[in-house]
């Protein structure tokens, strides 16, 4: 047997994603190499991993049975490794982290400089929705989460990491005058909605039934990404985070259009269960956080005091 760690880990993650395009997305690799690597696995065993039946892939008993082993091996080898690190002196052990989707264009600059000092960590960072969010943290699966929208049915403590604004957004086709536009202007343009359970739309939905706005709901999608590009196609307008949406003003492809009572603010907040009990991982990172936190909004985030 020459079967190596990586082709191991490739083919645990199409037995937990039931899928080889999705392996490949979550292992940052193409898909032929993640065919490849499973096509190098199989070649090793007489008895098949997995077999495929119209464009579906299923994992056959005895590959089950080896993705079992699988995932013992490689915990094996990440405790070895986190074993030297302590031998060391080093912080070592998992940090998982919940995001709301729009708050990927946030958490990362608030990781970077602490995983650059803390070689040991291995980062869990899951990029959902806010429900899905709520969810893991209510099962106490992660160490924290990032929202723009406390949540109303589950006890947390906060630290606020920084602003968060909204902007009514359009593209570049139509001409707006510069004036300050008026709220009614909502009641006149198609607008594009996020999905329920969205912070997003959480805070849209809340500024439009505080103001008595009949508006017109264009259509819903699923991504602050979606949602986007659906704006810079032309097929609506939006209230958008200025987070997300840096490089798309720069390059004119979306115009921020300006109307009173805008930007509607909310705040970034790190979230973790009441009372939980903290890791060393977990603790370490609080610490930073509350320590770097002004430093990081001003390195990365100068940018939002223009709007």
């Amino acid at each position: 047997m020459n079967y190596t760690l990586h082709q191991l880990q490739v083919f645990l993650k199409i037995t937990q994603t039931q899928s080889i395009t999705k392996a490949a997305e979550e292992l940052h690799l193409t898909q032929p190499a993640v065919s490849i690597q499973l096509r190098n696995l199989q070649d090793q065993f007489e008895i098949p991993l997995t077999e495929v039946i119209g464009r579906r892939i299923f994992i056959t008993d005895f590959g089950k049975e080896i993705a079992v082993a699988a995932e013992r091996i490689l915990n094996e080898v990440h405790a070895i490794n986190y074993k030297t690190l302590a031998y060391k002196g080093q912080l070592i052990g998992r940090l998982k982290i919940t995001v709301v989707s729009t708050g990927k264009y946030v958490m990362p600059y608030f990781l970077s400089d602490f995983l650059k000092q803390h070689r040991g960590i291995e980062l869990v960072l899951d990029v959902t929705n806010k429900a899905m969010v709520i969810e893991s943290l209510e099962k106490n699966e992660v160490d924290f989460s990032l929202v723009s929208v406390l949540p109303e049915n589950l006890q947390v403590d906060n630290i606020e990491l920084m602003e968060n604004k909204l902007h009514l957004v359009g593209n570049k086709e139509q001409e707006f005058k510069r004036q300050l536009h008026e709220k009614s202007i909502l009641e006149t343009i198609p607008l594009i909605y996020r999905e329920p359970g969205s912070g997003t739309r959480h805070i849209m939905e809340k500024f439009i039934k505080q103001n008595n706005l009949p508006v017109i709901k264009k259509m819903e999608l699923t991504s602050n990404e979606a949602v986007k590009q659906a704006v810079i196609a032309g097929l609506g307008y939006s209230i958008m985070p200025l987070i997300g949406i840096k490089n798309e003003l720069s390059n004119g492809d979306l115009q921020i259009i300006p109307v009173k009572g805008f930007p509607i603010k909310s705040n970034w907040n790190l979230i973790w269960l009441k009372n939980k009990s903290f890791s060393p991982v977990a603790s370490s990172f609080l610490d930073y956080i509350q320590k770097e936190k002004s430093r990081t909004i001003q390195e990365w985030f100068g940018w939002l005091e223009q709007f």
